[in-house]
């Protein structure tokens, strides 16, 4: 790049991505077994895909071509493969993704200038709140991204506010990458015990896993909890293991900006077709510059708004917005069209609820059921404040399931995930059977 991409001129970008498209195209047609059947069956060639524009000429690809053909994606020797991550199995089965020593200097990159993007300096101490194992690429992103801007990081991994804490105090860590519910347990406990949190050292926190916003930008219930509590600046970030890409936030807060040497993005609508501009539809991506498994057209599953206006911090670039949904989360519930998002958010504004886990079931009458699960603790009192407060705000009530703690528990931190779930579809597993 001779100039940065940020403050590119539309043109200067068009002109970048065609120039990278075609180099990932002529790459899969040699090296992948999966886009060279594609292409053959589809009679589709190098010459045929020169812009971005052609990328329609591609049927698109899925998460469940990626689970189904998930080994026909590798472009590389096994010899050259360095590490493995898997998908987190939110839409299904997990899905195994390689890299080569170029894709994890790659995944540095992208991390760092997100974490530029979200103003992280080479003075800064970032502080790790999430899992580096588990075969789990975010974690891994961190640090690479924290290691190549200069900047300190403290790998505490997920949980123990005693420790993230004590973390805090002895390193003065001044950024959290955190999943956003969990600043609401770290000031619960600094309320139990003492610490002084709101002159503590951290000064922002890089929020992950769960929206901060709503689709005009402003904070919802769970961003605007933690920021009466604790006046810090919260960042949004978006990625996805497939994507190996993040769009972060800006001091503006107005979407997570789009890296444009880094990955192709559309908006499609239910037929596969791009939505009229600032209209909500399925995020599509063609990655680039990926060696191992890069993908064309994939479609993410995630329900978004893409902004074209150039933001007030002068970067050019396209923004998105939060993830509304998921296309396979949409839940139509007594004539009522839900995503699981605007549950949460729902149920997250009802104060003293705690823990609770969303469940979507197939009925008697085989449509959508839409289960509550809440804590058996709660008064009838409560309980029928909780049907009115959602009937209020969704139009409909879902069943309440009470569950014992250890029940709730158990749902909401199952043992082999990456992290705490809050929407359960077991619709799938009607499907699959």
């Amino acid at each position: 790049m001779t100039r940065n991409i940020e403050q590119s001129t539309p043109e200067e970008i068009s002109k970048l991505q065609n120039e990278k498209l075609q180099e990932l195209i002529a790459f899969i047609s040699q090296n992948s077994p999966y886009y060279k059947r594609l292409f053959a069956n589809k009679g589709i060639t190098e010459v045929d895909i020169k812009t971005v524009e052609d990328l329609k000429k591609l049927p698109i690809t899925t998460k469940d071509d990626l689970q189904a053909y998930n080994d026909d994606f590798l472009c590389v020797p096994k010899t050259e493969i360095v590490d493995y991550v898997t998908t987190s199995g939110t839409l299904g089965k997990p899905v195994t993704f390689a890299l080569t020593e170029k894709d994890l200097e790659r995944l540095s990159y992208n991390e760092a200038i997100s974490f530029q993007t979200a103003g992280v300096t080479k003075t800064d101490v970032v502080q790790l709140t999430t899992t580096l194992d588990r075969r789990f690429m975010a974690g891994l992103a961190y640090f690479l991204g924290t290691r190549k801007l200069g900047a300190a990081m403290v790998r505490v991994g997920s949980g123990i506010p005693e420790l993230q804490w004590d973390s805090i105090e002895r390193f003065q860590s001044t950024y959290l990458v955190v999943v956003p519910s969990f600043l609401l347990k770290l000031i619960s406990y600094a309320e139990a015990h003492g610490i002084d949190y709101r002159n503590s050292s951290v000064k922002a926190a890089i929020c992950i896993g769960e929206p901060l916003r709503d689709q005009d930008f402003n904070l919802n219930t769970l961003g605007s909890k933690i920021k009466e509590k604790w006046d810090i600046d919260l960042y949004s970030t978006y990625a996805s293991t497939e994507m190996s890409t993040a769009f972060t936030e800006c001091e503006a807060h107005q979407g997570g900006h789009h890296r444009p040497e880094l990955i192709i993005t559309e908006i499609l609508d239910e037929n596969g077709e791009p939505v009229e501009e600032g209209k909500v539809g399925e995020l599509a991506i063609t990655t680039l510059g990926i060696e191992a498994m890069p993908l064309a057209r994939y479609t993410t599953g995630d329900m978004v708004q893409a902004h074209k206006e150039v933001c007030s911090c002068g970067r050019t670039t396209m923004r998105l917005s939060p993830v509304l949904g998921r296309k396979k989360h949409m839940i139509k519930y007594k004539g009522t069209t839900l995503y699981p998002q605007s549950v949460i958010e729902v149920l997250t504004s009802f104060e003293g609820l705690g823990m609770y886990v969303i469940e979507v079931v197939i009925g008697e009458l085989g449509t959508d059921k839409l289960l509550i699960h809440v804590s058996d603790s709660l008064t009838a009192l409560q309980q029928k404040e909780l049907r009115e407060h959602l009937r209020a705000n969704l139009r409909v009530v879902p069943d309440l399931i009470l569950n014992t703690k250890a029940e709730l528990k158990a749902k909401k931190f199952p043992e082999m995930s990456r992290k705490p779930i809050s929407f359960i579809d077991s619709r799938e597993a009607i499907k699959n059977s």
